[in-house]
């Protein structure tokens, strides 16, 4: 059995747990993602630009987590650091390792209740703001760039043709920059 989530030095903070869930979500169906567009070179392009920049978080998670750990080896070994380590790592097959991530995450909704992580996320507004942003902006630059070439790819005239155009066309239209 996992040691329980209530230890102040595991708990994180419920927003930078929840964060942590949704990025784990996200990367869990960019695998599914990758695995029905397998014969798509664009689509596999953009999903494999999003899990880069997924990559750093959570290895740093991981750091974050065993550095701060009440016992470095504890929690490496049963509270699951090894499969932290392994799933921060940028290979596809190790991705799926990410579901212990999200493991954690139901356990805190069982643990706490939902009423209670509401109330907590509420009372740290400003870094679950952040947190809240910074995931949401991950999943329009994903899903825009996705619809974006999905939408480009019928038209023959079409200005938007690669990944790399369809993510620079979102990074441009949610910066507000104007250019592109």
């Amino acid at each position: 059995m996992s040691p329980k989530l209530s230890s102040q030095r595991e708990l994180k903070g419920i927003g930078y747990e929840l964060f942590i869930g949704a990025l784990s979500i996200l990367s869990i169906l960019n695998l599914i993602l990758i695995f029905i567009f397998s014969g798509d070179p664009n689509v596999q392009t953009v999903l494999t630009v999003i899990n880069a920049i997924v990559f750093p978080i959570f290895l740093g998670d991981f750091f974050y987590r065993l550095f701060t750990a009440e016992s470095r080896t504890g929690y490496f070994f049963r509270g699951f650091g090894w499969a932290d380590l392994l799933s921060s790592l940028p290979f596809q097959n190790m991705k799926i390792l990410r579901l212990f991530r999200l493991w954690r995450v139901v356990r805190l909704f069982a643990e706490f209740g939902v009423r209670n992580l509401v109330k907590e996320f509420i009372t740290q507004r400003a870094q679950n703001a952040l947190l809240t942003v910074g995931f949401l902006v991950l999943c329009v630059l994903e899903f825009g760039a996705l619809s974006v070439l999905r939408a480009e790819s019928a038209s023959a005239d079409a200005n938007i043709t690669s990944a790399a155009d369809a993510l620079w066309w979102t990074y441009v239209t949610i910066t507000t920059v104007g250019y592109g």
